[in-house]
């Protein structure tokens, strides 16, 4: 009998449906006949999941006693007696309580699997073995029943049971889940939004991965050899050509196998002009780059491959993806190709990714232009065809009797063609050469240097005048084709340029950096002065050892201004790449003025809030502050009048007025000096360790007795805040959730530990606020609803949230499930200390 086969349903949290998913797979094999009982699923209540178990045939259990109580556990020894065809084996990270047959529950899985009955389990991806540390890092929880990653990855098949936070929190909320008791503590702390998108995102790369493996076990058994790659900086290599997109696709996809790939689109255009790049083509594939998250750059270069290689280890990549080449077969001849030389001299750090595509072997398409100047290879094969050709080809005539009219025809064939190859030059030797055979061997008298005829003189001067013509034009030509070359490379720079202006790029590093890559230069710096007679200040630079002290300095300098200039070192540009280094030097100066015209315009946007903030103080202060001094005024009139005789509990009462009214004036104040510090950036907190519980409950004060319920755990880590603003911050949230919340309702104050955090969290059952008002209940002077205009100013959650967040910490607001707003206040724990968050909820005391 062979090995059973392992389903596995894997989930994100618990919760996503993966038994209830099991239990429908159980029943349409049971409906198609097959043998299947339930080995053991636990149902925890859930009414929809026990619904499913009915209709199933499930083994009775094994229980077993342990510390005086009596569990149960999955009778492995009664499901192999039974030997069904398929066995429900729920949990598969589970811990056997003590005495069972195996420690865990995978163990008794592996047991019915030997035995070949196939199993069908679940399992949660924060029980995998290797991830126990990140989930740790996420939840704050250390999962202590785990399984061995490999019991899972040799599951023959492995299904994602997947739902968003949103929906999980609401199947939470509904009572789905957990019991009504527990529901509001896991949704504060282990299934927290971000927690559950964290573990979502861990689901579906570690079942990406699984699919990368099936994939692979394909592609060997059917003998499909291709390159894969991890998620990496993914350099993509364009030509211009059609080819272009298919090869950003194929980075993209390479990028996405894992975290934090990088994908880096690089045209370089060579000075020598081969290239035959669509500008057209280029701008499709820079937007399709760009809509797939990566980076667009230009550089020049004459030497392709060693300028790829060069960008790629700047930027250090990893991965370099290249196409096939779209030569014929017969230009292999020439040379090896891009790709074959940067396969070659890429180095063990850089791998080549050689991609095909439908445009191999096809030809280039677009007629080859012949740049800046015929390369050392034709200069050779001009001169030899120049030199060596005339006197090979004596050697063959001087063999066979072509008369003279043939032989200078052919003379004249060599001589065109080494200036096709070579140039003017070569093509001169030819002539020269070749007219010195042709009156040697061919121009009676023979091997003389006199010519009897007048006749083959004129013959020979005709000869010596065409090898010289064709010569020349074929070397305008090439001078000509590489002043073309040179500015079609010029002004696609240029349109790159114009393009970052268009798009609104305003980094000036950015464009420092694109400066130096371009060019290939070791750094870049933009350099200014006030004067003539001022020193140089460095407004920008990128790159080791940017010249930074003057212009001078650099082994390149351009004006960009009447007291700016672009400076680079690395090597000295030719002339020709200073036009380009202009535009790009003015484009810096250009982008410099517009940053610091957003500063300007950030500053006077900040004296326009400030004089906002100055015209709602004068509001308030002419109302809210009025409202408590008038009724302070009215009481104190009235005790201090000789015409009424008041009673003690009148006396009491308007003492009690003037306290009251006292107090609130003392808190109005409070936050209106707190929020001018806030404003003016003059906070300074003194950051120092201490315990949550030791602060919290002193900010009641100020509230009614029996309105607020602590839930301050012991076992919390001490955090590193100011303990002067975490008071007042928790003191403001406080009064603010009191006020909202309805008679007889009190208001819940939780802390817990989350990684290396500690939240404070304050719960009311108000009304709420929708989300679209979330953000801005924080702003000042704000009151939401129909709040009194007496009962403040609106500065209390403003107050609360500048504190915070001059602690380093963050204040934000969420819904409360069942109804209400809860503020969550969260600090940094001291040295990154990690404890369990309880579920249950503990004792509560009350103040």
């Amino acid at each position: 009998m062979g090995r059973g086969k392992l389903r596995i349903y894997l989930g994100a949290a618990p919760g996503v449906g993966k038994t209830y998913a099991m239990l429908s797979e159980a029943h349409r094999r049971v409906e198609r006949g097959t043998d299947c009982v339930v080995g053991f699923v636990e149902h925890h209540g859930r009414s929809r999941t026990e619904v499913m178990l009915h209709g199933l045939e499930q083994v009775p259990r094994r229980e077993l006693e342990y510390r005086g109580g009596f569990f149960t556990e999955m009778d492995v020894d009664a499901v192999l007696r039974r030997a069904p065809a398929v066995a429900l084996v729920d949990e598969l990270a589970h811990t056997n309580v003590p005495g069972s047959r195996n420690a865990k529950r995978w163990q008794d899985v592996e047991e019915l699997l030997a035995a070949g009955i196939d199993v069908v389990s679940t399992v949660n991806i924060q029980h995998l073995e290797s991830l126990g540390d990140v989930v740790e890092s996420i939840t704050g929880i250390r999962q202590r029943e785990t399984v061995p990653d490999e019991v899972v990855r040799r599951a023959d098949q492995i299904e994602l049971v997947d739902m968003s936070p949103q929906a999980l929190r609401r199947r939470m909320a509904h009572g789905n889940i957990y019991q009504p008791d527990k529901i509001d503590a896991a949704l504060s702390n282990y299934f927290r939004p971000g927690n559950l998108t964290a573990l979502r995102e861990l689901a579906l790369l570690w079942v990406a991965d699984r699919v990368d493996e099936y994939l692979n076990e394909y592609r060997s058994q059917h003998h499909v050899s291709a390159i894969w790659g991890s998620r990496e900086r993914i350099v993509v290599g364009l030509t211009g050509g059609p080819e272009g997109r298919t090869l950003i696709r194929r980075a993209a996809r390479l990028a996405e196998k894992g975290a934090g790939g990088e994908v880096m689109a690089v045209y370089i255009a060579r000075s020598d002009g081969l290239t035959s790049a669509s500008p057209k083509e280029l701008a499709v594939q820079r937007t399709l780059v760009e809509d797939l998250g990566g980076t667009f750059h230009h550089v020049v270069g004459d030497d392709i491959p060693a300028a790829l290689l060069d960008f790629a280890r700047g930027v250090n990549a990893t991965q370099i993806v290249l196409g096939s080449s779209r030569r014929k077969a017969w230009q292999y001849v020439f040379g090896p190709g891009v790709g074959v030389t940067v396969a070659r001299e890429s180095g063990p750090d850089l791998d080549v990714h050689i991609v095909t595509h439908e445009e191999v072997a096809k030809g280039r398409g677009l007629p080859v232009a012949r740049g800046a100047r015929l390369g050392r290879t034709r200069i050779l094969a001009g001169w030899l065809a120049g030199v060596l050709g005339p006197v090979v080809l004596a050697l063959l005539l001087n063999t066979v009797d072509l008369g003279l009219a043939n032989d200078m025809l052919l003379f004249l064939a060599l001589t065109v063609a080494a200036a096709l190859l070579g140039g003017l030059l070569p093509a001169l030797a030819s002539a020269a050469l070749g007219s010195f055979l042709l009156n040697y061997y061919y121009t009676p008298p023979l091997h003389r240097l006199t010519i009897a005829d007048p006749r083959n003189i004129v013959a020979i001067a005709i000869f010596v005048a065409v090898a010289v013509s064709v010569a020349s034009v074929v070397d305008l030509a090439a001078r000509r084709t590489h002043q073309a070359a040179r500015l079609r490379a010029e002004s696609e720079i240029l349109s790159f340029l114009a393009g970052s202006v268009l798009r609104g790029e305003t980094s000036l590093e950015a464009l420092l950096e694109r400066v130096r890559e371009t060019f290939g230069m070791e750094s870049a710096a933009l350099l200014e002065r006030e004067s003539d007679v001022e020193p140089w200040t460095c407004a920008g630079s990128v790159g080791p050892g940017a010249p930074v002290g003057r212009p001078e300095d650099a082994d390149v300098d351009v004006p960009a201004g009447d007291h700016m200039a672009l400076a680079l070192s690395g090597r000295v540009l030719p002339a020709s790449d200073r036009r380009v280094l202009a535009a790009f030097a003015a484009q810096a100066a250009v982008v410099l003025d517009r940053r610091r015209l957003q500063q300007e315009a950030e500053q006077a946007r900040t004296l326009a809030e400030g004089n906002r903030i100055r015209t709602a103080l004068l509001a308030a202060v002419s109302h809210d502050l009025r409202t408590p001094l008038a009724g302070i005024k009215a009481s104190v009139t009235s005790l201090r009048s000789d015409d009424v005789e008041w009673s003690e509990e009148d006396r009491a009462e308007l003492l009690a007025a003037i306290e009251e009214g006292a107090d609130r004036l003392d808190h109005l104040v409070g936050n209106l000096l707190d929020m001018s510090r806030l404003q003016t950036g003059t906070v300074t907190p003194l950051i120092r360790e201490i315990d949550v519980d030791e602060v919290v409950p002193m900010a009641l004060g100020g509230v009614p007795e029996d309105s607020v319920e602590l839930d301050i755990p012991e076992t919390l880590p001490m955090v590193a805040v100011d303990a002067g603003l975490l008071e007042r911050a928790v003191a403001n949230l406080v009064e603010n959730a009191v006020k909202y919340s309805p008679l007889g309702a009190s208001v819940l104050v939780a802390a817990s530990a989350l990684a290396d955090r500690v939240e404070v969290r304050v719960v009311d059952r108000g009304p709420g606020v929708p989300d679209e008002a979330k953000e801005r209940i924080f702003e000042p002077f704000q009151r939401y609803g129909d709040a009194p205009r007496g009962s403040g100013v609106g500065l209390g959650l403003a107050v609360a949230r500048g504190f915070a967040e001059a602690m380093g910490g963050t204040l934000n607001a969420e819904d409360t499930p069942g109804g209400g707003l809860t503020m969550v206040l969260t600090l940094r724990a001291v040295n990154g200390a990690h404890h369990s968050v309880r579920v249950a909820e503990p004792e509560r005391q009350t103040t």
